[in-house]
């Protein structure tokens, strides 16, 4: 007997064979009996309630496991036996939508689902992370009739959500937005979005073509992948459009760099940039059991904390609880390096100046790193010092 939610769902009851062999029609037959479709359910539903953003299915040679990620961590929640690792998936209750990726390995087939909780989305830009000033320069350049805005960071930073809530505060009836994405994660309101789908030639070069057809005033570009994309965004962003996109870089001064690595001339950079924002997902401390301990700014000095003046404040961390699955953490918060691209950083552009130059001249100019912001919010008692170390590097 297994119970997955506490006491939620009745329990389940599963044999525990592993070594039993099933033909493929009962493997179809047992995919729709109660008991398996009862304990894909329940994973669903757990999965939902935990807040977790992926739930992995992994065939082992004599085990199966499932693993949800959980605040961007991976835990394992539960090992099913063997034989029910060949089950369809479905599941509709709330406004939920699951992206499938299947991998064959050795052992099975290996599935993730990705979990697309729309009541989930998080669309005000005052509540993502943003410190006042930085939120002052984000908010004037994405009201910016034309130019070019960059989000960068690694995959699953929160680089989507930024991006749609920028869309979601300058949307209105008086603005033509188009966006190509792919995939297409959720549906915004009075926004044209197109699935890009490179099998039937409907790239993103392809899609930013279409969209200078359609009169529009803000364009967003799931993604800049190649040279071609680039200078595509780029004519946009110089002929009246404002135009939004995503990299895949550590920080905002190298973003520069890489758009001149792709192909980019550097006085098209210069033109077109209005401003690049690189941030992180931090985990926050829950709420339901934090603890506060005495702690001084001055220990963040050698980690790259730039002093505030606070001296002596109390530092929070979680001793873990139900809520929090006895982490410690619950919920994220996204940090944020803001680099407004003003007329000394484009002078610096087009002299191909190097990316330490223009993050110096970022930084005097009050540019916060992705480490001094992370830092601020342990002073804040929103997360720990050990987990703003885990996301961001030094400098």
């Amino acid at each position: 007997m297994m119970t997955v939610l506490g006491g939620e769902l009745d329990e389940v009851q599963v044999l525990d064979d592993e070594e039993s062999t099933t033909s493929v029609f009962e493997l179809k037959e047992s995919a729709d009996e109660a008991p398996v479709v009862k304990l894909v359910n329940m994973v669903l539903v757990d999965a939902i309630q935990k807040g977790a953003s992926d739930i992995h299915w992994e065939p082992y040679e004599k085990a199966f496991r499932v693993r949800f990620r959980i605040d961007g961590v991976l835990h394992e929640l539960l090992a099913p036996p063997k034989r029910l690792e060949s089950i369809k998936l479905r599941y509709s209750a709330r406004e939920i939508d699951f992206r499938v990726s299947v991998l064959p390995t050795i052992f099975g087939e290996k599935a993730v689902l990705r979990i697309l909780d729309k009541d989930a989305l998080q669309l005000d830009l005052t509540r993502l992370g943003f410190d006042p000033g930085a939120l002052e320069q984000f908010e004037k350049a994405i009201h910016q009739p034309y130019g070019m805005v960059l989000i960068t960071g690694p995959t699953g930073s929160g680089k989507t959500t930024t991006l749609y809530s920028a869309i979601h505060t300058i949307n209105s009836p008086e603005h033509n937005i188009m966006t190509a994405e792919d995939p297409v994660e959720y549906n915004l309101k009075g926004v044209n979005q197109v699935q890009i789908n490179d099998g039937i030639g409907r790239t993103f070069a392809s899609a930013l073509r279409a969209f200078l057809r359609q009169d529009p005033d803000v364009i967003l570009v799931g993604e800049t992948r190649d040279l071609e994309t680039a200078q595509i965004s780029i004519r946009a962003a110089l002929t009246g459009h404002l135009v939004f996109s995503t990299l895949h870089t550590n920080d905002s001064p190298s973003t520069v760099a890489r758009l001149i690595d792709m192909g980019v001339p550097p006085f098209l950079v210069a033109s077109s940039l209005v401003l690049v924002v690189a941030q992180r997902l931090a985990r926050k401390v829950c709420t339901s059991c934090k603890e506060p301990y005495e702690a001084d700014e001055e220990r963040l000095v050698p980690l790259g904390h730039v002093p505030i003046g606070v001296g002596s404040t109390p530092f929070y961390k979680g001793r873990g609880c139900p809520a929090c699955n006895f982490t410690g953490m619950k919920g994220r918060i996204a940090i944020y390096e803001v680099m407004p691209i003003n007329q000394e950083l484009r002078d610096l552009v087009l002299r191909s100046a190097s990316t330490s130059e223009l993050r110096q001249v970022a930084q005097a100019q009050g540019m916060k790193t992705l480490r001094q912001a992370g830092l601020l919010k342990v002073i804040e008692g929103v997360t720990t010092v050990e987990e703003i170390l885990r996301v961001t590097v030094a400098e």
